[in-house]
Parts: structure tokens; sequence; C-alpha cells
């Protein structure tokens, strides 16, 4: 039983009974964090400034979307857009969040893979990111749905197609995903359901996760040190701060990230007054149409990658169909970065510019995924559709061939 006594203050009222000290002690006061890093640690913060405007936004959008085949084109551009006011405002910061949320999770996810701090002890922090960049992928296809323009529907169309490849069951579920044996009404409210309910709560509960892993192992730094935050932090905490290693989240890291995100927050509502239909496809500006298929179907930005190792595999192999080699090499792109710790055999943690294949071999990745990501977006016909082959398989033997064989090098010239 807790020994209550008289409170000499609000926060003393609070702290006898729900322990205050001590949680913000753990969550923020001394939870420490490395001196020795820069401004790209600064991308979850970032990430999860984006995660709330997309939440809030989405929220006041919501009170006037109509989840109805319909309905949804005209509420989403003659309501929100033209009626409600401020609509348009809304509907921007949530569609040009979206786009740049995945633009930073790239980022925060290459920093983590330059830095290898996916191994020695990172591995959940690491699986826990994937996760998260996993369910991101899923929100954003079911949110791009919603407007029920002509991409909207043909997007759908396309992706839930993919699944009838699955043998056996292929036929049976892609109806149930749809609701309907065609992309329909029913198929819209399904993913609506996605989209603003199911999705975003495991979405908070694997942050939750994500923040959860980061206990133990602490946060990587630019040299890849390992570093002993016990020590450190008693340093600290007896007031040798200029030779401890570390600083507090809260004020020392946090008073910096606001930094960050205020600079970025000049960069966002930039895009969202001036450049925000970068991430509204023209073409998805009219009515979803069954009978009128798009010259050209493509995802947004994103997803143009793994979009292009899909169509990447343009000819049958033996008995395997073009289709199927392609959903599969789609699929397991999709998932390939969450095996990051297997790949790599090796037990340096040192950036990249310290590990010299390792180097090599991450700026041939970015160069392989920038080129996919350029040809995902044109029609995939002769040279491009050569370029797209090529790149899909660069991109598969790089992260299952190459880069286990320099990293059991650099393990074994390292004994």
């Amino acid at each position: 039983m807790a020994h209550i006594t008289k409170a000499t203050s609000v926060r003393d009222w609070f702290d006898q009974r729900i322990a205050l000290t001590k949680l913000w002690n753990v969550l923020a006061g001394q939870y420490w964090i490395p001196k020795n890093i820069n401004f790209l640690w600064a991308m979850g913060v970032i990430l999860t400034v984006l995660f709330t405007l997309l939440f809030i936004s989405g929220l006041l959008l919501l009170m006037y979307y109509k989840p109805d085949a319909n309905l949804a084109f005209d509420s989403v551009n003659y309501t929100i857009m033209k009626e409600v006011e401020y609509g348009w405002l809304w509907r921007h910061i949530h569609a040009v969040a979206a786009s740049v949320i995945f633009l930073i999770i790239y980022i925060h996810a290459f920093v983590g893979i330059y830095y290898g701090s996916y191994k020695k002890g990172r591995e959940m922090i690491w699986i826990s990111g994937m996760l998260l960049f996993l369910i991101f992928s899923a929100e954003a296809f079911s949110g791009y749905m919603l407007p029920w323009g002509q991409m909207s529907y043909w997007a759908a169309q396309v992706i839930t197609q993919l699944f009838g490849g699955i043998p056996f069951i292929g036929g049976a579920l892609v109806e149930w995903i749809r609701g309907d044996y065609a992309v329909s009404d029913p198929t819209l409210t399904r993913f609506f359901m996605l989209h603003v309910c199911l999705l975003p709560i495991v979405i908070i509960m694997v942050i939750g996760l994500h923040f959860y892993t980061l206990r133990v192992p602490h946060v990587n730094n630019l040299e890849g040190e390992e570093i002993d935050f016990e020590l450190e932090a008693e340093k600290y905490l007896k007031g040798d701060t200029i030779n401890s290693k570390v600083i507090p989240f809260w004020p020392g890291f946090l008073s910096k990230d606001f930094f960050y995100v205020s600079l970025f927050m000049i960069f966002f509502f930039y895009l969202v007054s001036f450049h925000f239909n970068f991430a509204m496809d023209p073409i998805n500006f009219d009515p979803a149409n069954a009978a009128k298929t798009p010259t050209h179907i493509y995802p947004e930005w994103y997803f143009l990658w793994q979009y292009e190792i899909l169509r990447g595999f343009f000819f049958d192999i033996g008995p395997l169909k073009a289709a199927d080699i392609g959903a599969l090499a789609m699929a397991f792109a999709g998932i390939s970065l969450l095996f990051m710790p297997l790949y790599d055999r090796s037990d340096v943690v040192a950036p990249a510019h310290k590990r010299k294949g390792f180097f090599v071999w991450f700026w041939l990745l970015i160069i392989d995924l920038i080129i996919l990501t350029v040809y995902g977006k044109l029609p995939p016909t002769g040279f491009n559709a050569w370029i797209g082959f090529f790149s899909s398989v660069g991109f598969l033997v790089l992260l299952l061939v190459v880069l286990p064989i320099i990293t059991i090098k650099e393990r074994k010239a390292n004994r």
C-alpha cells in the first residue's frame, strides 16, 4: 500500500499516486542518448510529427468523407475541396504528409543501414522499424483508394489481382479482399475501414514497440562506438557533463530535435502551399470508371521501385509465368530489408565509409533503387523493359548474393 501524505503541490499529488517523476525519468529525463550524433538522428522525431499531422488532418477529413462508391469522389473533390472552409488546406496537408513521410522513412532506414544500426543487439529496433514501413505501406495504399478516382480504382484492380497468383486459394482470396467479384463499393468500404480504424491502431502499437526496443541497446552513434551507458550516465549525473559521452533525451536531445523539426516544417508547409500537386496524381481527378482503363497505370512515387520489380520480369522462365515471377519478386522486395541482420555476416558496427566493400555495395543499392523508381513511372516497353529487368535482378543479387559475400570476407579479414 502506498504511503500517501498531504500533497505539497499538484505535481506531488499525482506523483504519490501514479509515480509521474519515475515515469518521466524512465521515458525521457534519464534516458540516455550518445552525444556523437548529427541531424540524421532527428528523423524519428520528424516521423512522429508527420504521423500526428496525418492523424489530425485525417480526422478532420473524415467528418466530410463518404465511403460510398457513388459519393466518395464528390465528397473529396467538391465537398472537401470547395464547400468546406479550409477543407482544401487539410487535404493538402494530409496528401503531402502521406508522401513526405515515406521520404523520411527511406532516409531513416538507409541511415540505419549506412551506420550498421541493425546488428549487435539492435536487431529488434530494426525489425520493428521495418514492420512500421510495411504497415505504413498498407496504410498509404488503402488511403490512395479513398478518393475513388481513376488511378485509385485501377491501382486497386492491379494490386488486389496479384493475390490471384497464390496457388489454390488465389481466386477466393481476391474475391474476399474485394468483397465482390470486381473492385466496387464493398472494396471501398473495406479499405476505408483499414485506413481509418485497423491500420492506425496497429501503427500506434508498433510505434510503441519500436520505442521500447530502443530502451536496452540504446541508439547507435556516428562511429558505431560501444558505449557503457550506465557509466557515462553516472558521469553526467555527477556534473561531469563535458566528459560524459551521453546526454538525456530531455532536454538535451529533444531540444535539438525541435530545432530540426522547425526547419523541416518550413519545408513541409512550403510544399503544402505551393507544390502540393506532386502528392496528387492528375488522373485521379477523373472519377473511377471500370469501363475506361488509363493508358498507363502506376503507383505513387514511393512504391515505384517495387512496382518496377513487379514489371521487370516480363518473360516466362520454364514453367514459371512472367506474372508469377514478378509478383514473387515484388513480394520479396517489399519485405527484403527486414532481413538485413541476416544478409550482413560481419560483426563490424561502423559507418559505411569505414567499410570499403560495404560502402561500394551501399551506393550501388541506392543507385539501383533510383533507377527502379525512375523507370517505374515509364511505359515498360523496348529499352525500358530491359532496364527494369536488369535493375530488378540487380536488386535481388545485391541483397542475397553480394552483401553476404563481402561481409563474410570482412569478418574473416578482422579475425
